[in-house]
C-alpha cells in the first residue's frame, strides 16, 4: 500500500506518488489530492510544465509511480471478480 505523507500535524493527507519528469527525468516525491486531479506541475529540476497525456486525467496518471485516487478508485470499482 502507499504510503501516506503525515506531514499536516500527523493527519495522513494523500497518497505518495513520484513524478518523473519526461524532459530531465527528475524525480520529486509530491502528495496527490483525494478529491483533485492536478492539471499542470512544474518540474523542479528543470521548469518545465507537466501536463497530462492525452486520455489522462492529471499529471499523477501521465508521469507518477502511482495513478491519482480517482483513477485508482476506478479502476478498483471496474476490476473483476476473482475467482475464489
Amino acid at each position: 500500500m502507499p504510503e501516506l505523507d503525515r506531514m499536516d500535524g500527523g493527519v495522513p493527507t494523500g497518497t505518495l506518488s513520484v513524478l518523473k519528469c519526461p524532459v530531465c527525468g527528475f524525480e520529486e516525491t509530491l502528495a496527490m489530492p483525494e478529491d483533485a486531479c492536478v492539471f499542470f506541475h512544474r518540474c523542479a529540476g528543470c521548469g518545465n510544465l507537466l501536463k497530462p497525456k492525452p486520455g489522462d486525467c492529471c499529471v499523477f496518471c501521465s508521469y507518477g509511480t502511482v495513478a491519482c485516487p480517482s483513477k485508482s478508485h476506478a479502476q478498483r470499482i471496474n476490476k473483476p471478480a476473482s475467482p475464489e
